[in-house]
């Protein structure tokens, strides 16, 4: 089951390179890596060092009709990005506190989403009409990628996130 997914992956990256990314919907592609799986204890070591093996979403989609995509992924992106900040960015010390972190950044990447969501005139994504534990367990089931495994052979480029993250180490 895991090769199939990569397999499709890798198939939708490659037509993307070739086509520009005008062809593929990026619905489709978000379908893979959204909502990100929340970090816990079982996937911290892979969410870490598997990074830049994860899908990026540059602000490349047509600009009518997938809005929705472009806020999932920037979520994505967003997420990663702070992943690398708790990971590797001197922000956290330690297993307990990358986790905490990372379990930060995952909510403040979705709750921004969620966010978003409301700003438009489109229906909401299902688990953002959900409060508190509820909302984050909705995200957490619907996670394609709940081991944050890469992508053979898919190296991602560096996009920057649009927002600051700001680790809150007391509330660990």
């Amino acid at each position: 089951m895991v090769w199939k997914s990569t397999f499709v992956i890798i198939l939708i990256l490659h037509l993307i390179s070739l086509t520009g990314g005008q062809r593929i919907n990026p619905d489709v592609m978000l379908g893979l890596s959204f909502p990100p799986a929340r970090p816990s204890v079982n996937n911290l070591k892979a969410a870490c060092l598997y990074g830049s093996g994860r899908p990026r979403y540059p602000a490349s989609f047509p600009s009518s009709s997938y809005a929705y995509a472009r806020r999932a992924g920037k979520a994505v992106n967003r997420l990663e990005s702070w992943l690398g900040q708790c990971c590797y960015g001197r922000l956290a010390r330690g297993a307990a506190q990358i986790l905490c972190c990372a379990e930060q950044a995952w909510e403040t990447a979705l709750a921004h989403f969620c966010i978003e969501e409301y700003s438009t005139k489109t229906l909401a994504h299902e688990c953002c009409e959900k409060k508190g534990k509820e909302r984050w367990n909705c995200f957490e089931r619907q996670a394609p990628n709940p081991s944050y495994k890469p992508l053979s052979g898919y190296i991602a480029p560096i996009i920057k996130p649009d927002r600051i993250f700001t680790w809150k180490p007391n509330a660990c």
